[in-house]
């Protein structure tokens, strides 16, 4: 695959699995495809699922001050904050070399970078950690567990993380997702959700107290492990934050894409 097909292919799996995950949250949220733009937004406290990407192919500068723009006034609509995801492969260079100031002037704020990652890598070996055990989340109690190490890892109040996840019957079905024991006290989880022929591992966390221990590793071995073995495909994506960028690589992940997450000027 090109660079550019993986851009693509990257932007697409962001659209098909937040489709579902925020479709799951709130039936009556907002999902539509506009022109250039995806929106896929629940508008629920849980940040990650409000959601918008810029979808045109070698967008150049005025296209992309355009779309820039039109987000905005999506993100103005909306009564919970959330985050565009730009994919930087997706932009030629005169709209790359212009993308801080281009964002500046439509009212948007840089958040954080992220990754985007794939590998025709599957099946992995079951995970293997000296620590650690594994347990599929089914259960409203333990998908809590789950929402409030990731609001923990990524900064979010526990009520946020909660409102996102807990109730979700995508979650307890369909997301091969794992919490990683330590004895009785979970540390570490992640989920994989079969997606246009692809495993796509979604909201990988480790409690902050543990995190550098390969838990976060371990569980996303898992979590591929199982989804692999559940639905026979062998290419896997996700994207990465920067404390998840050098772990992916050990498990067979390349980077593709660099994506820059924006929000609303405060």
């Amino acid at each position: 695959m090109t660079d550019l097909a993986q851009s693509i292919e990257s932007r697409e799996q962001l659209a098909v699995v937040w489709r579902a995950m925020v479709l799951d949250r709130d039936a009556d949220a907002d999902v539509r495809d506009l022109p250039g733009i995806a929106v896929r937004w629940a508008d629920c406290r849980f940040a990650f699922w409000n959601a918008i990407t810029l979808t045109d192919v070698g967008a150049d500068a005025q296209l992309l001050r355009q779309r820039l723009a039109q987000v905005a006034d999506v993100m103005r609509t909306k009564k919970h904050p959330g985050f565009l995801w730009l994919f930087e492969g997706l932009l030629d260079d005169g709209a790359r070399s212009t993308l801080e100031e281009a964002a500046r002037q439509a009212g948007l704020q840089y958040a954080f970078p992220g990754t985007g990652m794939a590998g025709d890598l599957l099946p992995i070996p079951g995970p293997v950690h000296p620590e650690l055990t594994f347990v599929r989340v089914t259960t409203d109690e333990q998908l809590e567990v789950y929402a409030d190490i990731n609001s923990r890892a990524y900064g979010f109040p526990l009520d946020a993380g909660r409102d996102g996840l807990v109730g979700s019957t995508l979650w307890k079905n369909d997301v091969h997702a794992y919490l990683a024991m330590r004895g009785d006290l979970p540390v570490a989880c992640a989920g994989t959700i079969a997606a246009e022929g692809r495993l796509f591992v979604v909201l990988v966390a480790t409690d902050p107290q543990w995190q550098r221990r390969g838990y976060g590793e371990a569980v996303t071995r898992k979590a591929l492990y199982e989804g692999s073995r559940a639905t026979g495909l062998t290419r896997a994506t996700l994207h990465a934050t920067v404390a998840g960028a050098p772990v992916y690589p050990r498990i067979g992940f390349r980077p593709n894409s660099p994506i820059h997450f924006f929000t609303l000027q405060g």
